[in-house]
């Protein structure tokens, strides 16, 4: 298990299928709850190492069914705003101790529940609010930015895509380009600085069925089950995982 105990393969295996049901089935952007998880039981740099190969093995998997399905205009905004977005990620996690890094994910889980639980009870309506293409830049950034540090990109993504009147099949498809690019940018910088070692690469390669499983399960998950559950219980994770993590930091 490439040096690390069962506790950790455990919950690697649940961080895997969760992301590949988050992102396959329901595309909500919760996929980086996986990465909070494993962030309780180990430094959330090796947290980030090993949910990234993960995550793009779940996009290998998803994004020939939504192959040519997207706006690229859009994608393509938002990837150039993600760039330096990675950029400035990568910055601060080569400048800030794990604390930073664990008070950033437990922050950035507690924004998430409290935007979708905003978005879901009508309090904001971003696809009325129809951001000009030029939104996409700004948006990239925090993007890419978020998505460097804790693997949660999802929601300044949707507030700009929501926002283009996209049909959902163009979103999802659009939202699956631009994660699939950019998780392979932030690969050079991750191993750059050396959140990839032997040891997560190791374990990685006994999740990656997992995280395929994950994936085909979301798709059939996303016809059986309620989103309501899946959600619910979702931001209950993220809240107390969130909570931890700023506990853990701040102590």
């Amino acid at each position: 298990m490439g040096g690390f105990g069962w506790d950790v393969f455990a919950v690697g295996i649940f961080a895997a299928v969760f992301a590949g049901v988050s992102k396959g089935g329901f595309g909500s952007g919760a996929a980086f709850a996986g990465t909070s998880i494993l962030a309780l039981f180990v430094d959330p740099g090796v947290a980030l190492g090993i949910m990234l190969p993960l995550l793009m093995v779940i996009d290998a998997t998803s994004v020939r069914a939504y192959w040519g399905r997207w706006s690229w205009p859009d994608g393509r905004m938002m990837l150039m705003g993600a760039l330096p977005g990675v950029a400035l990620g990568a910055g601060l996690y080569s400048l800030a101790d794990d604390d930073v890094i664990r008070l950033l994910i437990g922050a950035i889980c507690l924004i998430f529940v409290g935007w979708q639980m905003a978005l879901r009870s009508g309090l904001v309506t971003p696809g009325r609010a129809g951001l000009p293409g030029w939104a996409g830049l700004p948006a990239g950034v925090v993007t890419g930015f978020t998505s460097f540090v804790s693997h949660a990109g999802g929601p300044p993504a949707a507030i700009y895509l929501l926002s283009r009147g996209l049909d959902k099949t163009t979103y999802q498809s659009t939202t699956v380009l631009i994660f699939w690019v950019m998780n392979i940018v932030k690969f050079v910088p991750y191993a750059f600085l050396g959140i990839f070692t032997l040891q997560t690469l190791m374990l990685d390669l006994l999740l990656a069925p997992f995280a395929v499983l994950g994936a085909l399960l979301g798709v059939r998950a996303h016809r059986i089950v309620s989103e309501r559950l899946f959600f619910g219980l979702t931001y209950v994770l993220l809240v107390v995982t969130g909570s931890k993590l700023i506990w853990d930091a701040l102590a």
